[in-house]
């Protein structure tokens, strides 16, 4: 499907001046395949990844249909968590801002009851939520479905696979017959397909090739680390590259919260976001993260959908997570939008057999890379300040500090002294004389018994890649050594196991 400019998809002049505040003039390709169809009443099966625009290719033409002086509900948007309805309702309010008398709300659990119940009072058009939530409101008669015009189940197989599949079938019957509906998924399984027959008139199928929707702005790359060391060598990789935003996902809240607690206790700005983290809390976190007001979010796979944050420099996958949709989810989050970003994979033991698997899913090249030495860790803050220092000089923008130098000088110094305790300063290698400045030592991987101390790692024990600066670039017909076929395969369920919900 070729691309089209928004402005000839018969749109309003009100969501076209809102698509060019976003910044938008062509549409993606989900975008321009799936919008004329929904503006002309079909009722639609859409299939694309994450990144590919796909909200907007369903909110744009439902906003469209609703009228603004119908003080109802006739949109209603299905999505498997809170942090994904939060995400939606976001788009679309940033849609609706030149469009006067609509509103949207989101509705999902863990948030008050008292505020939800009085958008709905007041008559709002569009609701974005969870299924569980929905339900408990049409029970409650305070969600009135019957001037619904377009129903729309984002993610339908992620919401299948968390258990909603009753509360969707209710919700949809309880729908008037003549609604538009709207299905988008990664995965069309049996189960989706006979919802799509029962609850939707002659649906045509959009569907995306992926390679339409990879992201090749993306870096990936993978380490084998031993688990124990695994903080050790996120750290080393954080400094090395000189991140200063970026998210760290693990597969377990208690995990999230120990390494949250680790890089708080050497030194970084990070904060945290899971599942058991009351909602108001969270959406604290995400608001100070979209802000840039601290460093590092570790979180969950919970909140994998519903991160969206500009000038995302990584994602590191702390844990090699048990969905390869997930992985795509993840690393989805960075390399938006055109610029460059980077993911790395934190991998051991069998782990390392499932990155081959990884790369047929994604269609993409996942390289091996090399955690850098302490040693490399500090040639790289020396090359840095070395250019920053020639870039000041040679620009001249700095207040000269003749009389320091000459004091210094009088007092028997050499110039090139002077220089170096002046850089020994600035990278912190004023301690012992002649010992060189060691990488701080990050603590290791914390495990649910007893904690002992091993100290920080070896080169040896950080891997093969202890010696080489990371992450290092192979040549293209560089190939990873993986085991057989039948070797990787053992660790997988379809593929990698149900999806888990621990966060």
């Amino acid at each position: 499907m070729e691309k089209q400019r928004f402005d000839s998809l018969g749109l309003s002049a009100e969501i076209l001046k809102a698509v060019a505040k976003l910044g938008y003039e062509e549409a993606t390709p989900i975008q321009s395949a799936a919008i004329p169809v929904l503006l002309a009443g079909g009722d639609i099966v859409g299939q694309s990844q994450t990144g590919s625009g796909k909200t907007a290719a369903f909110s744009i033409p439902a906003i469209e249909k609703v009228d603004p002086d119908l003080k109802a509900v006739q949109v209603l948007v299905l999505c498997p968590t809170r942090e994904l309805a939060e995400q939606v309702a976001a788009e679309i309010h940033q849609l609706t801002s030149f469009k006067r008398g609509i509103s949207a709300v989101p509705i999902y659990g863990g948030a008050s009851y008292d505020r939800q119940l009085f958008e709905l009072r007041k008559g709002t058009q569009i609701v974005i939520g969870t299924p569980g939530r929905l339900m408990d409101h049409l029970e409650r008669g305070t969600l009135k479905l019957d001037q619904l015009k377009v129903v729309i189940l984002d993610e339908a197989d992620r919401m299948l696979d968390m258990g909603f599949r009753d509360d969707i079938a209710r919700i949809l019957e309880s729908a008037p017959e003549e609604r538009q509906t709207v299905f988008f998924s990664a995965t069309l399984s049996r189960e989706i397909r006979d919802l799509i027959n029962r609850h939707s008139r002659d649906p045509q199928t959009v569907a995306i090739e992926r390679k339409d929707v990879t992201a090749p702005a993306i870096d990936q790359w993978f380490y084998e680390v031993m688990p124990r060391f695994k903080t050790q060598a996120l750290v080393r990789l954080v400094d090395y590259h000189g991140f200063h935003l970026g998210i760290i996902f693990c597969n377990t809240q208690r995990m999230v919260d120990d390494l949250a607690d680790a890089l708080l206790a050497q030194g970084f700005s990070a904060d945290r976001l899971h599942g058991g983290i009351s909602q108001a809390q969270r959406t604290r976190v995400m608001n100070k993260f979209r802000n840039s007001e601290f460093e590092f979010l570790v979180a969950t796979d919970v909140a994998a959908r519903g991160i969206d944050v500009d000038h995302l420099e990584v994602v590191i996958n702390y844990d090699l997570p048990p969905d390869p949709e997930d992985y795509v989810h993840r690393i989805g989050r960075t390399g938006r939008a055109g610029r460059k970003g980077m993911a790395a994979t934190l991998v051991s033991g069998r782990d390392l057999y499932k990155i081959q698997y990884l790369e047929k899913f994604t269609r993409s090249k996942i390289r091996r890379g090399i955690i850098p030495s302490a040693e490399e860790i500090e040639g790289r803050k020396s090359e840095l300040l070395a250019g920053k220092v020639r870039t000041l000089l040679e620009s001249g923008e700095f207040t000269p500090q003749g009389s320091l130098v000459e004091q210094l000088l009088e007092e028997g110094f050499q110039s090139t002294e002077i220089c170096s305790a002046l850089f020994a300063m600035l990278l912190g290698q004023t301690g012992s004389a002649a010992a060189p400045a060691q990488h701080p030592a990050a603590p290791e991987q914390p495990k649910p018994a007893k904690r002992e101390n091993h100290g920080p790692a070896t080169e040896e024990e950080l891997g093969e890649f202890g010696g080489r600066r990371g992450p290092r670039r192979p040549d293209r017909d560089e190939k990873p050594p993986f085991a057989k076929k039948q070797g990787f395969k053992k660790g997988f369920k379809k593929p990698f196991g149900k999806p888990s919900r621990r966060g």
